[in-house]
C-alpha cells in the first residue's frame, strides 16, 4: 500500500511508527508530519485542510490510502470531499464522513444523537448568545459544579468546570459574548457535574462491524493531582486497572453497540476510528464525549500494545472485512508521559534548543511540537506539548519509572512535565 498520513502531531508521529511496522506498507509519507516522522517516512508541506493540496498529492503520487490523524480536516468534510470527486473517490480514507465527524464536530449534536439512542450521558441544555439569559437562570437553578462546554472544536481546552454559580455566570458570558473559544463557542453546552473516574475507550469500524482497541486513560489538566488549566493531555496510561471485563461489558452493551447501532441507522458511513470518553459513576459508565479519531497522547501508549499489523487493520476497514480480524493485545503496560513548554497551555515560548535525545535508552520518543533549526540543525520546541516519552513494561510503574528516567534526560528551556502520570490508578 501507498499511504498518505495527514496530521504533525505525537499521535501522527506513533501511526506512523506503528505503520512503519507493516508488511503491507510500501510507501508512507505524511502531511505536513514533524522531524519524528521524517525520520519514518516523507514529510510533505501540505495543509491537512487544504483538500485540493491533498488532492494534488494522492493523484502525484497515486496513493491508494490516506489516514487521517486529526479532526480539523474531518468536521471539515475531507471524507465527502474525497467521495464526490471522480478522481479519488476510489481513495480509501480512514476517517468518517463530515456528518459522523460530528460527533465530536459539535457537542450538542452529541448530545441529541445519545438521547435519540439512548446512550447514557449527562443531563445539559445548549445556549447562544441570544439565549444567554435563559443560560444564565439556568445556572442559578442547578447544583454546583457546574460543567460549561464550547460546542465546537477548541483543541480539547473549550471544558471549564466552575466551581460557583457567579463564576460559571461569569465563565458564560466569556465564551457567549467575548468568543473565548472563536467560533466553538458560539453555542455552549451546560451539563450536569459527575463524580467519579475517567477513561478513554477506542473502536476500529468499517461502517458495517466494529472491533475494541486497548483502553487507555489520559491525564488532560496541567498540574499534579489534576489541577490547574485542561491542556492536550499531559500523559497516558493503558491498560486501565478498573476496565476489568464486567465493566468493559457494560460499556460496548450500554454504549459502544448501541453509538454503533445508531449510525447505522441514521445513515451515517462511519469508517474510521471512534473515541468514547467515558467517566465511570458507581459502577457505571457514563460518555463525557465522543472524538471522531484516536485520542492524543493516547494513542502512544494504545499502540505499543497492539500486537496487530496495523496496515492490515486499515486495509479491511477500506475493504469492509474487519468482522474477519481479530485484535491483538500485549498484556503489558504502556505509559506516557509529555514533555511541554513553560507557560503552556497558556502563551509559551518557541525556538528552544533540544539535548539529550541521544540518551534515551528503553523507550520511545514521539514528536508532537518541535522543528529543526535551519542554522544548526538541531531540534528546537515549536509547540505546547513538545515530546511524548512512551515506554513500556510488565507493572504501570515500571513503565513510568522508564518514561520518568528519559524524561529526565531530555533537556530543553523551561521544560515541564506532570509526575504523577497514574496516580489514581
Amino acid at each position: 500500500m501507498k499511504i498518505l498520513l495527514l496530521g504533525s502531531g505525537g499521535r501522527e508521529n506513533a501511526i506512523a511508527w506503528k505503520l512503519s511496522q507493516s508488511k503491507l506498507v510500501k510507501l508512507l509519507y505524511i502531511a505536513p508530519g514533524n522531524p519524528g516522522t521524517a525520520r519514518i517516512g516523507l514529510n510533505l508541506p501540505v495543509s491537512p485542510t487544504d483538500f485540493n493540496a491533498v488532492k494534488e498529492l494522492v493523484r502525484k503520487y497515486k496513493f491508494n490510502m490516506v489516514i487521517v490523524g486529526p479532526e480539523d480536516p474531518l468536521v471539515h468534510g475531507i471524507h465527502d470531499f474525497f467521495l464526490t470527486d471522480k478522481e479519488l473517490s476510489g481513495i480509501t480514507v480512514i476517517g468518517p464522513v463530515q456528518k459522523g465527524a460530528m460527533l465530536e464536530g459539535s457537542k450538542d449534536f452529541a448530545k441529541q444523537f445519545m438521547n435519540r439512542h439512548d446512550i447514557p450521558t449527562a443531563a445539559y441544555k445548549t445556549f447562544t448568545k441570544e439565549t444567554m439569559s435563559d443560560g444564565l437562570e439556568f445556572i442559578r437553578d442547578s447544583k454546583a459544579p457546574y460543567v460549561l462546554k464550547a460546542d465546537g472544536l477548541a483543541a480539547g481546552k473549550g471544558v471549564v468546570i466552575c466551581q460557583t454559580a457567579g463564576e460559571a455566570e461569569v465563565e458564560l458570558q466569556s465564551m457567549l459574548t467575548d468568543a473565548r473559544f472563536g467560533e466553538a463557542s458560539k453555542k455552549v453546552v451546560i451539563e450536569e457535574f459527575m463524580e467519579g473516574i475517567e477513561l478513554s475507550v477506542f473502536v476500529i469500524t468499517d461502517g458495517k462491524s466494529y472491533k475494541i482497541l486497548p483502553e487507555a486513560k489520559d491525564y488532560k489538566r496541567i498540574g499534579e493531582g489534576d489541577s490547574g488549566p485542561n491542556t492536550g493531555g499531559m500523559g497516558s496510561v493503558s491498560p486501565v486497572s478498573f476496565a476489568d471485563k464486567k465493566f468493559m461489558d457494560e460499556v460496548e452493551k450500554t454504549i459502544i453497540r448501541p453509538t454503533m447501532d445508531g449510525l447505522i441507522a441514521e445513515g451515517i458511513d462511519y469508517r474510521g476510528f471512534l473515541f468514547f470518553g467515558l467517566i465511570k459513576v458507581g459502577e457505571k459508565p457514563f460518555v463525557i464525549e465522543y472524538n471522531c479519531r484516536l485520542g492524543d497522547p493516547e494513542t502512544e501508549s494504545l499502540l505499543p500494545r497492539l500486537k496487530n499489523d496495523l496496515g492490515e487493520l486499515l486495509l479491511a476497514v477500506g475493504t469492509q472485512q474487519l468482522a474477519q480480524t481479530e485484535i491483538l493485545v500485549d498484556p503489558g503496560y504502556a505509559a506516557t508521559v509529555m514533555l511541554v513548554s513553560k507557560g503552556y497551555p497558556g502563551p509559551y515560548e518557541k525556538g528552544k534548543r533540544i539535548d539529550g535525545l541521544r540518551q534515551v535508552e528503553d523507550s520511545f520518543v514521539f514528536h508532537a511540537g518541535t522543528a529543526v533549526d535551519k542554522a544548526t540543525r538541531k531540534y528546537v520546541t515549536n509547540g505546547g506539548r513538545v515530546l511524548a516519552v512512551t515506554s513500556v513494561g510488565k507493572t504501570m510503574k515500571e513503565a513510568l519509572q522508564k518514561c520518568y528516567a528519559n524524561a529526565e534526560k531530555i533537556e530543553f528551556e523551561g521544560k515541564n512535565y506532570r509526575k504523577d502520570i497514574g496516580f489514581d490508578l
